[in-house]
């Protein structure tokens, strides 16, 4: 197959992951949010993984500087950084008055679309670099998008939508992600540079969502029990992003 064949491929399996919404309604209370706490543990391994594991020594291949590589990452961490301060964008982290729940709908929809789009276009250029990089950078944006979908999908609900409403305008969102992925192949086609840049980048986007927007929520759980097997879902995200090195 080829790189676009690839990458489109992954792009729609990332963008029905908005569909996912719907486990809101069939787990509700505590169950939910047990579930959600232990994919964040996951992802938190996944993204981690994928960034120190595989994006970055890539990137010092790729690039052949430490020092470009470096700041390239850190470039990713303070543009993750900047929008989602500017573009009010959060993943699980949307606290609002009754008054203002009617905002957070347009609030939610737009930092979903321009969250969509990044994760597309950082997909087609990881398959530019190399089929496996894509594979894995594609399992990665799929941890995370899992708990961030069914989050969003409450917010939506909450924010006055109808389940109807909400599962439309979600999925309708994450198809941003198939323009950001034909855009990004596109662009590689005429800037070789773009996916060497991209990755680095990516990989501080990544770590940046972990530490920034994953930790924190796993803190709240303080029982010993539950914490460890947060420990463990998030060994299993960086084991399966090693396991991955191993079998390529």
């Amino acid at each position: 197959m080829t790189i676009w064949t690839y990458s489109l491929i992954s792009v729609v399996i990332v963008s029905l992951l908005s569909l996912l919404g719907i486990l809101a309604l069939l787990l509700q209370g505590d169950r939910l949010q047990h579930m959600l706490l232990y994919l964040v543990s996951f992802a938190v391994g996944g993204l981690l993984g994928d960034a120190l594991i595989h994006l970055i020594p890539e990137s010092l291949e790729q690039l052949g500087s430490k020092l470009a590589a470096s700041l390239y990452i850190m470039a990713g961490f303070l543009a993750f950084f900047l929008l989602e301060k500017y573009i009010l964008w959060r993943h699980f982290h949307v606290h609002a008055e009754e008054r203002k729940v009617k905002a957070i709908v347009p609030m939610i929809l737009l930092g979903d679309a321009v969250h969509n789009f990044i994760d597309g276009a950082v997909i087609g250029a990881s398959y530019v670099v190399s089929i496996p990089i894509g594979i894995t950078t594609t399992l990665a944006v799929v941890l995370h998008e899992i708990p961030h979908e069914i989050g969003d999908f409450g917010v939506l609900v909450y924010g006055g939508l109808s389940v109807r409403r909400a599962i439309l305008l979600n999925f309708l969102t994450a198809l941003t992600a198939i323009v950001g992925t034909v855009a990004s192949l596109v662009i590689s086609q005429q800037l070789h540079s773009y996916a060497s840049v991209v990755i680095p980048v990516t990989a501080g986007g990544f770590i940046y969502i972990a530490g920034s927007d994953l930790v924190p929520e796993l803190q709240d759980e303080t029982r010993m029990s539950r914490s460890l097997v947060q420990l463990l879902c998030i060994v299993c995200g960086v084991g399966i992003m090693s396991l991955l090195v191993l079998l390529g």
